[in-house]
């Protein structure tokens, strides 16, 4: 079954991705600052509670989810 922590947060990251490309209007680009909330929190909590190697991949999503921040107004 896995570590569903860190599937949330996979998961999370994934759809705070698709929203920020898609997001065109001030209500969209809202949902992806949510999405983003959500995702950093996902992070957070699957960080404690994963392997090492679960732990190396996301800090590959952490900054996938700056480079989200970094390309709109989504902070």
């Amino acid at each position: 079954m896995g570590n569903m922590l860190y599937q949330e947060a996979r998961e999370a990251v994934a759809r705070a991705e698709l929203l920020a490309l898609a997001a065109e209007t001030d209500i969209q680009r809202e949902a992806v600052q949510k999405e983003i909330q959500r995702a950093k929190n996902a992070l957070n909590s699957a960080f404690h509670n994963s392997s090492m190697a679960e732990q190396e991949q996301l800090g590959h999503m952490q900054t996938q989810l700056q480079n989200i921040t970094s390309m709109g107004q989504f902070e």
